[in-house]
Order: C-alpha cells, then structure tokens, then sequence
C-alpha cells in the first residue's frame, strides 16, 4: 500500500516538474522576444504618428480604415516630450489623404487595441515616412469610468441644489 502512494506521489512530482519547466520556457520566451513586427514582402510604407498616450496599443497590433485591415504597427518609440511615435505599416497602393487622422480605438469594451485611420477629404497625400497631423490618444477605461461618475454626482448635487432653493 506504501509503495502505491509512493508511487503516485512521484507522477504527481514529475508532472508539476514537467508544468513548472513548460511555463518557465514561455515565460522566458516571451519575455526576451523582440517586439518587432517582420513584414515578409516588400509592399509597403511607413507613415509615422505621435500619441500622448497608447495604452494597450502594441507592436504589431492593426491598422485599419473603415474597419479594414490595411496595416500594422511595426514600430514605437519616445521622442523628447515623452511622446509615443509609431511607425505604421500601409499596404502600397493605398494613398491617405494628408489631412486624415489616427486614433487609437478597442474593438469592444475589453477588446484588442487597434489604430483607426479617418480619411480626409484632401487630394494630396501621407507620403512614405511622412506623418498624421491629426492623433486621437486611447481612452482609458477607468478614466471614462471616472468621468462618468464625476458627471452622475455633479447632476445629483445640482438636483439637490434646486431642491433647496424650490424650499
């Protein structure tokens, strides 16, 4: 009977050895992996836009216009007011108009974050390196929590405050 429980206490081991060294491998492989996005064939350019805040937003992450799929963000870094410049991915062929904008959007409450380009109506175009002059940064889930509250407790006070005053 010893021999049995002795037994399956070594599986048990060996199976949370096994688990610990599976997990630690993806740890440490998604830890030391770049973030950089490859793109295989070369029919691309780059446009650049800057964000005073991307959160969520990562390398290789979408981009799309009307909801389409017409890029990626292969690159993010600081500029000198802290800043985040991302270098945007565009399928060639595909010419933006230099007045369009860039926002950072989530599909859904809880959803991934993408960039959503809203075209303008001018008929020159973003060229390859060049820049959005119009970003929206992302929204904050909490922050837009917060400012929902702040507005239900403002009412509330100024519903009172009337019902003060009509006393």
């Amino acid at each position: 009977m010893q021999e049995n429980f002795s037994i399956e206490e070594t599986k048990a081991f060996n199976v949370g050895i096994c688990a610990i060294f599976v997990f630690a491998v993806l740890f440490f492989f998604m830890a030391f992996s770049g973030h950089d996005y490859k793109h295989i064939d070369e029919n691309f350019y780059h446009v650049n836009a800057t964000f005073g805040r991307t959160d969520g937003l990562l390398v290789g992450d979408k981009v799309r216009m009307a909801g389409v799929d017409i890029g990626r963000v292969v690159g993010a870094k600081l500029d000198d007011n802290y800043n985040a410049i991302l270098k945007l991915e565009i399928k060639s062929g595909l010419n933006i108009p230099d007045d369009s904008s860039a926002s950072i959007v989530s599909s859904g409450l809880m959803g991934n974050k993408y960039i959503e380009i809203e075209p303008g109506g001018s008929l020159d175009f973003i060229p390859d390196n060049g820049e959005f002059g119009y970003t929206q940064d992302a929204m904050v889930l909490e922050e837009l929590l917060d400012r929902i509250v702040a507005m239900g407790k403002n009412k509330t006070k100024q519903t009172n405050d009337m019902e003060e005053n009509n006393e």
